[in-house]
């Protein structure tokens, strides 16, 4: 596999330096409400939250239930013919399912302006 170059995604710490200095707020606050919002996730997708999140306009997170699979004898074997196989039970699982709404694919789409570090022509 090969490494991927260009720029890397932000890390926590940036991410909360970056809004605290967009908003003029503290970073401790900052990294308050990223936590609240860590919490109103899980509660939202735990087993007693309505099983959706919504950041409006931006992502839609939603826990879907994978039903369980019965255990399955004598499958035949795709990869030696003629061997039969047997198939263990899986159990019920939960994922986790995210999409991207509007806003956030018309940001995609759209060409960024650019920044104020980057120098024309470099």
């Amino acid at each position: 596999m090969c490494a991927q170059s260009g720029p890397k995604p932000l890390t926590k710490t940036e991410l909360i330096r970056r809004l605290a200095e967009k908003t003029g707020a503290d970073k401790k606050v900052v990294g308050q409400l990223i936590k609240a919002l860590e919490e109103e996730i899980q509660q939202a997708l735990g087993p007693n939250g309505p099983g959706v999140f919504a950041l409006p306009g931006l992502v839609k997170i939603e826990r879907k239930l994978i039903p369980a699979r019965p255990a399955k004898t004598g499958v035949p074997n795709p990869f030696r013919p003629g061997e039969l196989r047997d198939i263990p039970a899986r159990p019920a699982t939960h994922k986790v399912r995210v999409r991207a709404l509007k806003g956030l694919k018309q940001m995609v789409q759209t060409p960024a302006a650019p920044s104020e570090t980057e120098t024309p022509g470099a």
